[in-house]
């Protein structure tokens, strides 16, 4: 059973007491990430994460990791367009421990400047590796391409000029500025002492700093193109199409779309772009629902001069998809599909842990996983033909990376329109 309290300060904590298990995973949820950010601090949110792990008042940066090693527990945190988590796994009897690392890091993080110049030069070596990966950056061209220049489409780890241009000012005053009682959310999931509540109460009850954050304004989707000339062995290419809000009640309907079209290896895009023609090793399909829109994003790997093609099968399942709908086998497997992948997935505590934190950051509110089935069970044929009519008759948006450097010459963003 998911419990629900607010301390007097606005801090949100959602629990799920599961006494079969003997870990408890706990999760600090912040509702900041690269959609917060401007042109010219794109970048912070992510290299703010990074130097809370670098020493507090308490502990050096070697402590903080020595202490989750000598209990056998992990910790790490990850920062993506709308949310920054810091997050632990332990034993439950050392709930404390965590408690205690994760409050010092938030409170006490001291971000020195010798150990800020250091995880500069750490942050662009990480860059650097991304923009050494082809068919991952290509992805962020694709967000790029289709929100313009709203912050929704930055790059969460920024650009090197900004990371280098950071100083501790600048990471505290991001920090008191975003990091506010009313926008955490803190998860905890596995066998709970009856006082965890008590416990974390004490370690952030007195969290007053920051204050409430404006709303930022919704995307426009844009349909643009982002072509980078660059050395490669393959040509990677991303199509995208306007999504739908992960509060969307729609939400269901669009991630069996998904799962049928390009979503696994069973998919339409998977047999026919592999399997039946070998015209790539990769690909696949993806939707990223975020709190008031949505990307739908199609993408492949293939080798220089069969781009054409690859897209022409592309298009062509859109059609079909969008004129004829999917068939009832398709949709039966596509419920059984995420069924299981979600029954399958509550049994790591992890996982419970992550689902709280995200759901009450994003949504304030938790279905039961009855009523999830419920709702992916009640999607029908003709719901997943309108939605596909909705979506595949809007303007296309392409990012591609090839050495050439050009548009495909069969791509028109407004080929489905």
């Amino acid at each position: 059973m998911i419990e629900k309290h607010q301390l007097g300060n606005g801090v949100r904590v959602v629990a799920e007491k599961i006494s079969s298990v003997r870990s408890i995973a706990f999760g600090l949820w912040i509702g900041t990430g690269s959609r917060q950010e401007n042109a010219r601090n794109n970048g912070i949110s992510h290299f703010l994460e990074h130097m809370m792990f670098k020493g507090t008042k308490n502990r050096t940066a070697r402590e903080l990791a020595e202490t989750f090693d000598e209990i056998g527990g992990q910790v790490n945190a990850f920062t993506s367009k709308e949310m920054t988590c810091y997050y632990a796994k332990v034993l439950d009897q050392h709930l404390n421990v965590a408690l205690d690392v994760l409050a010092d890091m938030f409170f006490e993080s001291t971000f020195a400047e010798e150990e800020l110049i250091k995880e500069q030069k750490v942050i662009v070596e990480e860059i650097r590796m991304v923009e050494d990966t082809p068919d991952d950056i290509v992805h962020d061209y694709l967000s790029q391409a289709a929100m313009s220049n709203h912050p929704l489409g930055f790059p969460v780890l920024g650009n090197v000029n900004n990371v280098l241009s950071f100083d501790r000012q600048t990471v505290v005053d991001y920090r008191d500025s975003h990091y506010s009682p009313e926008n955490l959310v803190i998860s905890l999931a596995g066998n709970l002492p009856d006082d965890y509540l008590q416990r974390i109460e004490e370690r952030f009850g007195h969290f007053q700093r920051g204050a409430r954050l404006e709303e930022i304004a919704k995307p426009q989707y844009t349909a643009g193109t982002f072509i980078r000339k660059k050395s490669t062995e393959q040509t990677h290419l991303c199509l995208g199409f306007p999504g739908i809000s992960i509060r969307d009640p729609r939400i269901y309907t669009f991630i069996l779309l998904n799962n049928i079209l390009g979503g696994n290896m069973s998919s339409r895009l998977f047999q026919q772009i592999r399997e039946d023609r070998g015209l790539a090793y990769s690909v696949f399909s993806y939707h990223s629902a975020y709190r008031d829109t949505g990307l739908f994003t199609i993408y492949a790997g293939t080798a220089h001069g069969q781009e054409n093609n690859v897209i022409e099968i592309i298009l062509d399942n859109l059609k079909q998809i969008r004129e004829n709908g999917v068939t009832e086998a398709e949709l039966n497997k596509g419920k059984e599909q995420l069924k299981g992948s979600l029954m399958l997935s509550l049994e790591s505590t992890n996982n419970r842990m992550s689902r709280l934190g995200k759901n009450e950051l994003l949504l304030g509110k938790h279905k039961t996983l009855d009523e999830i089935i419920e709702s992916v069970q009640q999607v029908s044929h003709q719901d997943v033909l309108q939605l596909a009519g909705d979506i595949f008759t809007q303007p296309m948006s392409l990012s591609l990376i090839s050495p050439e450097g050009r548009v495909p010459s069969v791509f028109r963003r407004d080929a489905l329109v």
